[in-house]
């Protein structure tokens, strides 16, 4: 029996589209179409490195310093970006999830796990991602519920890197309908939200250039069905590939390093990452989900390639 540094692997298919699913943080490590790579993911034999398709929960992003105070009490959790000293991307990243559910034909799934206790996080949520192949490509579900007996704070954010294949960083033509950026400082925990600034503003389709993204935008245009906002990452030879983000995900984070022509950590992608608060929301509050006990959280967002088309 060959055991995989991401667990068990599910796989999902439907027509020429391929996705799997892992153990390890109910991530996503591929998703292709015609055997193309739609995500930039990762070998069934490697470790996940720079959150390639994971899901982050209580919070996306980070939290500056690890600290918070929430109901009265200050909280410390683990720092895990260790050059700037924040806690990054959650608590679920790295536990074993369980597969909870699957269509008949394999063209969905659901992955769930509980979040216990740990230090500096005092709640108990049970968190679920449903996965869903069809003909406008792949739709993910999450939910998250409180079953312990006090409130907790919350945010959710997923991390797909979109695939450049053989296209250059600076062709890549980037649409973010989004009317605002949030700003921040050289530890990249948020000082404010603004105007996009010129240089950031990819209202209309252009390409990157030198533009170098670590930003997280709001105020996004929604216009797609079901009012969803759509990031649409072009001028690939496999064509345009959009994320999309349904009510409740308000903030995308558009990060471009590891896109770059010789190859980052394995990655040749850009991340379009939906979200439901910014950076440091559980000090800021920007965003922040406040669930209770018994009360429950449900966001869909999803990667539609013109592949498909």
């Amino acid at each position: 029996m060959s055991t995989f540094p991401s667990g068990e692997q599910w796989v999902l298919r439907h027509g020429r589209q391929v996705a799997t699913v892992v153990e390890v943080g109910g991530g996503l490590r591929t998703y292709t179409v015609g055997g193309v790579d739609v995500v930039a993911g990762y070998a069934a034999d490697e470790v996940c490195r720079s959150g390639r398709g994971q899901v982050l929960m209580p919070w996306p992003n980070r939290v500056r310093g690890g600290r918070y105070t929430f109901a009265g009490a200050d909280h410390q959790v683990a720092i895990t970006e260790i050059p700037l000293s924040n806690a990054n991307h959650g608590l679920v990243r790295w536990l074993p999830w369980q597969l909870h559910w699957h269509a008949d034909d394999w063209s969905a799934l659901t992955v769930r796990a509980r979040l216990h206790p740990q230090p500096g996080w005092d709640g108990i949520l049970d968190v679920s991602v449903n996965y869903v192949l069809d003909s406008g490509g792949l739709t993910v579900s999450a939910h998250a519920v409180n079953v312990g007996g006090s409130p907790v704070p919350f945010g959710y954010g997923a991390h797909p890197y979109v695939a450049l294949g053989e296209t250059s960083l600076a062709e890549v033509e980037l649409t973010v309908p989004a009317a605002q950026e949030v700003l921040v400082d050289d530890t990249m925990i948020p000082t404010g939200t603004a105007p996009v600034r010129p240089e950031m503003d990819f209202r209309h389709p252009r390409a990157l250039g030198s533009t170098s993204l670590d930003t997280a935008y709001t105020g996004l245009e929604r216009t797609r069905d079901g009012g969803a906002w759509g990031v649409v990452v072009g001028g690939l030879a496999t064509g345009d590939v959009t994320v999309w983000g349904g009510p409740g995900l308000d903030w995308a984070q558009v990060f471009t390093a590891k896109g770059a022509d010789s190859g980052v950590d394995g990655v040749r992608g850009i991340a379009v990452e939906p979200m439901s608060c910014p950076s440091n929301a559980f000090n800021s509050g920007d965003g922040l989900v406040v669930l209770d006990p018994g009360q429950s959280w449900s966001g869909t967002w999803g990667i539609a390639p013109a592949l498909l088309g």
